[in-house]
């Protein structure tokens, strides 16, 4: 049993290390909305919030294109990390993503499926079918991916089974997008590289409902997933219904990387690098710490993601997946690793 004492100081660096996230996340916030290769800085915040300017050009550029972005990176980004956080516990893998394992590939690809069928028939697609669309393609490739996880010798190979996944849903959209004659099919390519522009006041509202719901719903399973982190029959044998525990995480899972697919295409490396940092931050694998801190973590890599994507090479805007791949490809290969290194010892 941990000591008071010792308890007390885990809780202490636990609160410093969240206090750390939120003032990031504040920081990169306040940044965002006020760097581009438009000037409207800090000045121009402060008096939008406390003198009311809603005449000036600073005020639309912030307002009608900065926010929603913002609000969509932060929490897309959390969105990403807590789905990989989950597919990682459910397959006992710290590699496992939904990038990597294919997952938002299949989301990816029922989209532009949907988007070319739904814009050839003249219908809009809103904000909810767009979710709807990359929900059913992830779940597709989710449940392909585990009945691989059943019949594949190694967590390797299921890796590399996703990965081809991940190819043969990325070669199909890249079908769509070649032959479409649609005008906004074609513009289907930027998305499909993966990019938080374009967001509007529609995206960021379903955004703002649809995560928080799934990010409560994933608090709700800290206790079985503790014990599920033990070992299913541990978990059986404390009463944990496996079944609704793996039926809940698949779900809540696929929701949360489709939301991410459907408004900004397929983002790498998130879902993967943001938990092992934070295990290794927070020298913990409580389900209770790390599913704030995995949410927080992966809003906070994708808002500076972003950040460098809009102004790096101003005017011109890299893809989300290209910075991310950057930062995170290095962390997916020190799990690697690292994860090969505890065998061996």
């Amino acid at each position: 049993m941990m000591s008071g004492e010792k308890k007390r100081k885990l809780n202490l660096s636990y609160a410093v290390l969240f206090l750390i996230l939120g003032l990031l996340t504040v920081i990169l916030w306040v940044v965002n909305i006020c760097t581009g290769s438009v000037n409207a800085g800090i000045d121009s915040l402060v008096d939008l919030i406390f003198k009311g300017e809603t005449d000036s050009l600073a005020y639309s550029i912030i307002v009608d294109i900065r926010l929603p972005r913002t609000i969509a990176a932060f929490f897309l980004g959390g969105a990403l990390a807590l789905s990989g956080y989950l597919l990682q516990t459910y397959l006992y893998n710290p590699i496992a993503g939904p990038f990597i394992l294919g997952i938002s590939s299949g989301a990816k690809m029922t989209v532009a499926i949907a988007m070319m069928i739904l814009m050839h028939a003249g219908i809009r697609m809103n904000s909810f079918t767009m979710i709807l669309a990359a929900f059913a393609g992830s779940m597709i490739s989710m449940l392909f991916v585990l009945f691989l996880s059943d019949r594949v010798g190694s967590m390797a190979m299921l890796v590399i089974s996703g990965m081809m996944i991940g190819y043969i849903c990325s070669a199909i959209t890249d079908l769509i997008v070649t032959f479409a004659d649609d005008a906004d099919i074609v513009n289907l390519h930027n998305w499909s590289r993966g990019s938080f522009s374009g967001m509007n006041y529609e995206n960021a509202v379903v955004i703002s409902i649809v995560i928080p719901l799934a990010f409560i719903g994933v608090l709700l399973l800290s206790k079985p997933i503790s014990a599920w982190q033990i070992g299913e029959s541990y978990a059986a044998s404390v009463g944990v219904n496996l079944k609704a525990v793996r039926v809940a995480i698949v779900i809540l899972s696929g929701i949360l990387s489709a939301c991410t697919v459907a408004f900004a295409g397929p983002v790498s490396f998130v879902g993967v690098a943001a938990p092992h940092l934070v295990r290794r931050v927070f020298g913990t694998v409580k389900p209770s710490v790390m599913i704030p801190a995995c949410f927080m973590s992966g809003a906070v890599f994708c808002l500076f993601c972003d950040l460098l994507a809009r102004t790096v090479m101003a005017p011109t805007e890299l893809g989300i997946s290209t910075v991310t791949a950057v930062f995170g490809a290095p962390v997916v290969l020190a799990a690697v690793i690292e994860r090969r290194s505890s065998r061996m010892r």
